[in-house]
């Protein structure tokens, strides 16, 4: 699996929307000021996350987007799924289904799949709540590049 730069900007603007949402409406420019990515990078984003109904957007001088629903509701399985082709493990399993003319005779797939399974269950099993808080990963402080991983984690 091959999370692609639109799939982490993907996140990105989700966070943002979710860090802003007591603003109600947020521009897109705005996001793309904060975030340092391109106004037009992030209209391409921002467009597959609409159409997957995960933010709604407005017009005018209040106008941007925002999240539809509570940081707690989204998954970031359903975040990547709404902007990466696949996120499989290898390009003969897509959206969960063996897609291989070779998979009776290939070994591989048993494990393959499985690894796709795990990631699935994984990347369902975090939200965007999850990621404001951090909570999820105690050991791991982002505003501090110098607090070490346990050994716990290692």
């Amino acid at each position: 699996m091959n999370i692609t730069t639109k799939g982490r900007y993907a996140l990105r603007v989700m966070l943002d929307l979710a860090q802003h949402s007591d603003a109600g409406f947020v521009s897109l420019k705005v996001t793309a000021e904060r975030q340092n990515v391109s106004l037009k990078y992030l209209e391409m984003i921002i467009s597959h996350l609409k159409k997957a109904g995960l933010v709604e957007s407005t017009r005018g001088k209040e106008g941007g987007y925002r999240l539809t629903r509570d940081p707690d509701q989204y998954t970031v399985l359903e975040i990547l799924s709404s902007i990466e082709d696949n996120l499989a493990p290898v390009s003969c399993i897509q959206a969960g289904e063996i897609r291989c003319d070779h998979a009776e005779a290939c070994r591989t797939i048993p494990m393959w799949k499985e690894l796709d399974e795990i990631t699935n269950r994984y990347l369902s099993s975090v939200t965007l709540e999850d990621l404001l808080t951090g909570q999820k990963w105690p050991a791991v402080a982002i505003s501090d590049p110098d607090v070490e991983i346990s050994d716990e984690y290692t």
